[in-house]
């Protein structure tokens, strides 16, 4: 059934005339009769009385009339919808982020975003870089943050966004806090508050004490920023991160120290699979932190 012939059907029962509801669909009075037969014939019963003096509906016209409003109905919000969609005005992207670093390398983007397809809904899930990886690579999710993860994925696209150095942050009563600089060595023996195995920070750092030919005294393990940095003003460890958060860090307890040579970075990237069909929004998504990453170089 064509959709043209339900809308042709519900403009001559509007005006129970061909001739008016021909002038008003532009089209001629016989392609317009030629239509309502055929659908009369889809559907196996006639729907007008057609008399020398008037044109009146069937009571098969009148049952159809209510449905076709309905479908008719249905099939306007449905192109108007598509319509908003392919115009940027609505969508959803959905967005995987390392919750040890939450939106804080992330938000001016999403901000920025927001002021121009204030109905596109971003989803953000806060998960470690292994875990995105794999969303992405299953579609689970659009786009991923990810950590310190050379990708060696042919199936990801990637835009590189940050290298942002690792400090350490202790205790203000630590012996290590009256140093301006540290050397990674010296954390041999302090108790280590780390991230959790499914983020790649925790790999790098590990590589890192193994190039130094210690094991880490891992003490605990979490994906939560701010319970690392209450850990560490409860005095209970060291911990090491981005030197972007350690900045920004609002406890007079913690004392943040850079490394004299800084060995292990916050590299971080934006990832999305390759070949793979992406909604209007999420390629301006990817256009608008292409953009912005060419212009921060």
């Amino acid at each position: 059934m064509d959709i043209r012939h339900l809308e042709y059907f519900a403009e001559v029962a509007k005006h129970l005339s061909f001739t008016k509801a021909a002038s008003t669909l532009h089209i001629s009075q016989p392609s317009l009769s030629k239509a309502i037969q055929n659908l009369e014939g889809e559907l196996g019963v006639p729907l007008f009385y057609r008399s020398p003096k008037q044109l009146e509906l069937t009571d098969a016209g009148k049952a159809v009339l209510m449905n076709a409003k309905n479908v008719l109905e249905a099939f306007y919000n449905l192109t108007s919808e598509l319509t908003e969609i392919a115009e940027l005005k609505k969508g959803e992207i959905r967005i995987g982020i390392p919750p040890i670093m939450g939106a804080a390398f992330f938000s001016k983007l999403i901000s920025q975003y927001k002021e121009i397809y204030p109905l596109v809904d971003i989803i953000l899930s806060e998960v470690g870089s292994k875990v995105i990886k794999d969303g992405v690579e299953n579609g689970s999710l659009d786009i991923g943050l990810i950590c310190n993860a050379s990708i060696k994925n042919d199936s990801f696209e990637v835009i590189n966004l940050l290298k942002d150095p690792l400090m350490v942050i202790v205790h203000k009563d630590h012996p290590l806090s009256k140093d301006e600089v540290i050397d990674f060595i010296q954390l041999e023996h302090e108790p280590f508050i780390l991230y959790r195995k499914d983020f790649s920070l925790y790999d790098r750092i590990l590589d890192v004490c193994h190039k130094y030919e210690f094991t880490p005294n891992i003490v605990c393990e979490t994906s939560q920023k701010d319970f690392i940095i209450e850990m560490v003003g409860a005095k209970l460890g060291i911990a090491l991160l981005p030197s972007k958060i350690c900045q920004n860090i609002q406890n007079e307890k913690i004392v943040g120290i850079p490394f004299e040579c800084p060995e292990v970075f916050l590299e971080l990237g934006m990832i999305w699979k390759k070949n793979k069909y992406q909604s209007f929004a999420v390629r301006e998504f990817i256009a608008l932190a292409k953009k912005r990453t060419e212009q921060s170089l």
